[in-house]
Formats: structure tokens, sequence, C-alpha cells
């Protein structure tokens, strides 16, 4: 591919983030944008100097400068979308989490790899330079004993979900919920460094007619066990911690891996190898190099990471109770 051009769909926050890392990326730019409301594609427009604007989604999947389309919009919507970007021939990058099915996946996947298309899930963790660390020093610490993680931010909807009302992000007929958004970067982890795991439980606060607001995600591996708390009704100390039989490894944030620190008998190093701290600066770096040298090969592969992921949480959480329109 020479060029990466982009057309999104959504307008929250995070794609500002993306956006803000692709206008200082080499190789991807920003073609055009979508929002159900033209003054909130023009807003983005100006913004990031996007040539077009459309409300219309069809014109969008139209439009041929377009090559690639990023979708972040609410949970449930993603599978629709990213199928329709799919069959009108466009490169797929689509916001965690990536659908709530693993048959919506395996469709997906399929068509991508039918049609030669690159798809991707755009969760920053498995293209940050600390992660390939992090997987490296793995065999310093010996065999896992143990697994533990906390992500917890409190969010300003969970004050709206106190008054009464009932944000996108709690509400079950979007796919929303502590387990879809915080907690995915915990389980995200245990797939991409442990594989799909024997059993998965979880265990969530249920705020009442909403999804869960807060949980432990339990996974059973050999000879281990990984518990993983997050919350988006509490705050706390963000973490990831792998114990081994000879050292354990601390990291900083599981979701952007601030650093790594890696203990032993005889050495207790920190390591960081992401000098810039902006997760979304290595997601967009990496699509974009994938993307720029035809790498099918990796992206495919780190579809099987997508897809365990999907899987993993899709059976647990129907498994709690938490059920979304679609379900089985």
């Amino acid at each position: 591919m020479e060029s990466v051009r982009l057309g999104t769909i959504g307008s929250g926050v995070i794609v500002h983030s993306v956006l803000d890392n692709v206008m200082r990326a080499e190789g991807i730019s920003l073609e055009a944008v979508y929002s159900r409301t033209t003054e909130k594609a023009k807003t983005l427009a100006e913004k990031y100097n996007a040539p077009k604007i459309y409300t219309d989604i069809n014109a969008l999947m139209s439009d041929e400068a377009v090559n690639t389309i990023y979708i972040a919009t609410p949970n449930l919507l993603h599978y629709e979308q990213t199928k329709t970007a799919l069959l009108a021939g466009k490169n797929v990058i689509c916001e965690k989490p990536f659908v709530t099915k693993r048959s919506h996946a395996e469709e997906l996947i399929g068509i991508a790899k039918n049609k030669g298309l690159f798809l991707f899930e755009a969760a920053p963790t498995i293209y940050l330079p600390n992660f390939r660390l992090l997987r490296e020093k793995l065999r310093l610490i010996g065999r896992i004993k143990l697994v533990m993680s906390n992500y917890s931010q409190y969010s300003s909807r969970y004050d709206a979900v106190l008054r009464g009302e009932k944000p996108n992000i709690f509400n079950p007929e979007f796919a929303g919920g502590c387990l879809m958004d915080i907690n995915f970067y915990n389980v995200l982890l245990n797939t991409a460094l442990f594989g799909r795991p024997k059993t998965a439980t979880y265990y969530p606060n249920i705020y009442p007619e909403l999804a869960d607001t807060s949980g432990i995600f339990v996974m059973s591996y050999d000879g281990f066990t990984s518990t993983n708390s997050g919350a988006k009704d509490t705050w706390g100390i963000n973490h990831f911690m792998i114990e081994g039989e000879k050292g354990f490894i601390y990291v900083d944030e599981p979701n952007g891996l601030k650093s790594v620190r890696v203990v032993t008998k005889s050495s207790d190093e920190t390591f960081n190898l992401q000098p810039i701290p902006d997760r979304w600066h290595y997601e967009v770096e990496e699509l974009t190099r994938l993307m720029l040298n035809d790498d099918y090969d990796e992206a495919y592969s780190n579809l099987e990471i997508t897809l365990e992921n999907v899987s993993v949480i899709e059976t647990a959480r129907k498994n709690a109770g938490i059920i979304f329109p679609g379900d089985e």
C-alpha cells in the first residue's frame, strides 16, 4: 500500500487521541470524517484538516479516495459498521472492544482474509514497545505461579448513573460496562501473553438496570491463576504483576504499560522503551507500518489474539448474567 487514507466514523474523545497522532505520522492521512450530524462532522474536519465530511455512511464507503475506515462508535455498532466497510473493500481499524461475539469476530476476519484486506482492533497494548519487552522478559522469572492486575478509573459518567441517568458506557443496550471498557485491558494482556485460559469467570458489580460498573475477572491457566480487577466506580493503583518461581515483573498501568520492572534474586531493573508517553502514538505508528509494508501475516496473527479475547470475554460475561442485544 502506498499510503493509508483514512475515513473516520465517530467523534468521541478517543477519535481525537488517534487523529492527534495521525497528524504527526508519515504515510497516513485523514481523508474524510463521518458523523450523523453535520455540525459534529464539520467540527472534527476543521480541527484535523479533513477535506471531506459525510453524514451518509454509504457515501463514505463509496469514496474511492478512502482506503481505510477507522470506527469509534458505541460497542454494539462495531460489527455492522465493520462488516459494511469490509464488504465495500475498505481496510478497517475498529476500536476496542472489537465485537461482542466470537461468531461475529470469525465472520469479519473471514471476510477480511477472503478480500485481502487489513483488519485491526484498535487496542494499543500489543503495539507498544514495552509489551514486546514484557513478553521477552517473562523467561527471567521462571515458572509463573500468580498474576494479579488492577485497572480502576473513576468515570465522570458514573456520576450520571448516580443521578439516575443511563449513559451508553454503562448501558447493556449498547454493550457497555466495565468489562468491555476498563477490565478489557487486563484480560487482553493475559490472552496476549499466555493465550486462552482453561476457564474464565467474571464476578461483576452490577448497578440496577445497567451493566457492570466494576468487577473481578478470574482466569485459570495450567499451573497458575490470574485475578484481574477493573472499576469505573472507584480508583486505585493501576498495575499488572506476574509472579514466578525466580522473580516477579511489575508493570505500571495495564493499559499504557508505562514501565516494566523485572526483579529476580540477583537483579532489580526497570525498563521503558516508550519515550513518548502517548500510547496512541505507537498504535498509529505500528498499524501504518503494517499496512505500508503489506504485512498481512503479522496483522492476521494479531487477529488471533483479538479472536481469543472476544471469546473469553463473551463466555464469562454471559455466565455472569450480562446480556447484550443479539446474544443467543
